[in-house]
């Protein structure tokens, strides 16, 4: 693999039942729920278009499948390339990438969740990306509501807990990001949480053991808009800040 450029892949995952946004996801998914002016899913699909990120498969759950390729089609409209594959069940964010193990063949891959929202222009950090893990973090003044990384003066994580009690550290992992194609037989080996998910926890795990995971600062807002609180937000930083930086 090594002195061989691989493309970059795009995932969006949009699987899920967003139970805590019912009843306004009882009849549709989640990532089609409108921000301002444009559908949830439209902002992270932004994000990585503007990287250069074209050839995208997007996970959604099989009773709304239809409604997404209604709305995105075949991704010429855009530019790219979409391929869709059903989630049946959500069985944890690091399935998406024994889903998707035909797709990323031996490329390096970019996953973003269709319910986060970036200020950040984040297609220098995607773009650049050589081999490895890198995720996206950012302080928080709640970090036990989250998984938090905590890292050392290189900027690579030395240690990572799911929702811990004690933080040590106030920096949350946002929903973006970017691996290397051995994130598929990672993904394949990880045993299911308590919870009977199989933890994207786990894999940023297997990068830091072999010291490989980097960890990217976002400096502006980021919404995890699955919430109502949460979702009033996201509208409020798309109708006044974001419309001046998507293209689609």
């Amino acid at each position: 693999m090594f002195g061989i450029d691989h493309i970059m892949r795009g995932i969006l995952l949009s699987g899920g039942r967003a139970t805590r946004l019912r009843p306004c996801t009882t009849v549709t998914s989640k990532g089609l729920l409108p921000i301002y002016n444009r559908p949830m899913i439209y902002y992270p699909l932004n994000t990585l278009l503007r990287a250069g990120v074209t050839d995208i498969l997007i996970i959604i759950s099989p009773e709304y499948a239809g409604d997404y390729v209604r709305l995105l089609g075949s991704g010429k409209e855009f530019g790219a390339r979409f391929t869709f594959e059903v989630q049946e069940e959500p069985r944890g964010l690091a399935e998406a990438f024994i889903i998707g193990e035909h797709f990323i063949g031996n490329d390096n891959v970019a996953m973003i969740l269709s319910d986060n929202i970036f200020a950040d222009d984040l297609s220098a950090e995607i773009k650049s990306f050589k081999s490895g893990g890198k995720i996206f973090a950012e302080p928080v003044p709640d970090p036990e509501r989250f998984g938090v990384v905590e890292v050392n003066a290189e900027g690579k994580a030395i240690s990572i807990e799911e929702k811990p009690a004690n933080p040590k550290s106030n920096l949350c992992i946002t929903g973006a990001y970017v691996y290397d194609s051995r994130v598929v037989e990672v993904a394949k080996k990880v045993a299911p949480s308590g919870r009977g998910e199989l933890e994207i926890t786990d894999l940023h795990r297997w990068y830091m053991e072999r010291n490989e995971l980097e960890v990217v600062m976002i400096h502006q807002e980021w919404i995890d808009a699955g919430t109502f609180d949460s979702l009033y937000e996201a509208q409020a930083l798309a109708k006044n800040k974001l419309q001046d930086h998507l293209i689609i």
